[in-house]
């Protein structure tokens, strides 16, 4: 018999937080201040899951993982490199794939529960 794997309840309180700000080299507008609460690396160190706040704001992205998010609170709008602006809202699911590039905008203060997966090597 396999020793079995704890189940990781994903909840706040069970993790110290992460405050930081942005490179401002990033920065596009405001500069806000973001908390990460990660409750789970994998044993190779590229998958992750947890969740992340945004006060307003507005950055340049450049994603080099796979990302799966679904908000729970706030409004984003995440445009791509050409223009294209999709409006986030609380319940609203999706992934960003490895290789868009953009902006991040925070209208309102956002939420997110995150899965992240970050090829070896990037």
């Amino acid at each position: 018999m396999s020793t079995p794997f704890p189940l990781i309840k994903l909840n706040t309180r069970d993790v110290e937080a992460e405050t930081y700000y942005l490179d401002a080299a990033k920065l596009i507008a405001g500069n806000p201040r973001q908390t990460l609460w990660n409750h789970y690396t994998d044993p190779t160190g590229r998958y992750f899951a947890g969740f992340w706040h945004s006060e307003p704001g507005k950055w340049h992205i450049n994603y080099t993982e796979e990302e799966t998010c679904h908000l729970l609170e706030g409004v984003s709008i995440v445009t791509d490199e050409a223009g294209a602006a999709t409006t986030l809202r609380a319940g609203d699911s999706f992934v960003i794939p490895r290789g868009f590039t953009g902006t991040w905008e925070v209208v309102e203060a956002t939420r997110k529960l995150y899965t992240i997966y970050e090829e070896p090597g990037q």
